[in-house]
């Protein structure tokens, strides 16, 4: 069942990709999703859009060590780097910050091995009533690496487009 987000964002989807209903293309867990059809070689390269709400102090990168320990009961899991964004010392994709972890994913696609790449944003929002309470919304983009070069720059235009959807893009 698809999911929504504890929030409204707005974003900007780059030329050539499409929204698809994420129950109907084996998303149940995304609140959006969207194709790359020109990247079609057997796997469509997607972004996906998932979110919830989080009481916990858990940090970023903890987060995305779990969404590792996720993927590694379906298969194989190689962390390829994992860095944090929006500080001075590593500026971010937006203006929030962040953690962004790649992945190599080995995993099979009607019966087929498939190794996929995964690039995953992780974007903390605090609740300015309750600082205990937080958004953590997660931006994936997954493809195999003979797309990858394709489509890694329109996830970055796609991330530097993601705000709260009150906040008017920069």
């Amino acid at each position: 069942m698809t999911t929504t987000l504890p929030i409204k964002i707005s974003f900007s989807l780059p030329e050539g990709w499409r929204a698809a209903p994420p129950d109907e293309v084996g998303a149940p867990g995304a609140a959006f999703v969207a194709l790359h059809p020109a990247s079609m070689d057997g796997f469509t390269a997607n972004i996906t859009i998932s979110g919830r709400m989080r009481n916990d102090s858990a940090t970023l990168w903890q987060i995305a060590d779990e969404s590792v320990r996720r993927l590694q009961q379906a298969g194989p899991v190689e962390v390829v780097k994992k860095t944090e964004v929006g500080t001075p010392d590593a500026p971010g994709l937006t203006d929030s910050p962040g953690v962004v972890q790649n992945l190599r994913l080995s995993t099979t696609l009607r019966g087929e091995p498939l190794e996929l790449l995964q690039s995953q944003v992780y974007l903390g929002m605090e609740d300015v009533k309750n600082s205990a309470q937080r958004v953590v919304i997660e931006l994936v983009l997954t493809a195999k690496p003979t797309q990858l070069r394709q489509v890694i720059e329109d996830f970055k235009d796609f991330i530097r487009s993601v705000r709260p959807a009150d906040e008017a893009p920069a």
